[in-house]
């Protein structure tokens, strides 16, 4: 699946999830680690076909960017015409 350098890393893991790991692991006939990077790409939905989209990216169109103390009050602002059209 990956043709890249990899960087090695630890996890701590409940022992039932780390049992199911072992188990899929042998199951498949392959090592933790591939099933764990299997389990990996397809939650953060990584295929290898390129960049993932952003889910929240382009939800708000402000001139300006808020800080994230202000962001509650810059999309109240920006969605009530929308909420307002939509009810």
């Amino acid at each position: 699946m990956y043709n890249a350098v990899v960087k090695r890393t630890s996890i701590s893991l409940p022992n039932e999830l780390a049992l199911t790991l072992d188990r899929e692991a042998r199951r498949r006939g392959v090592s933790i680690s591939e099933v764990a990077r299997n389990a990996l790409a397809a939650h953060f939905e990584l295929d290898g076909s390129g960049p993932r989209a952003v889910p929240f990216a382009g939800v708000v169109d402000l001139d300006e960017v808020p800080w994230g103390s202000e962001i509650d009050t810059a999309l109240r602002t920006s969605w009530a015409a929308d909420v307002e059209r939509d009810r």
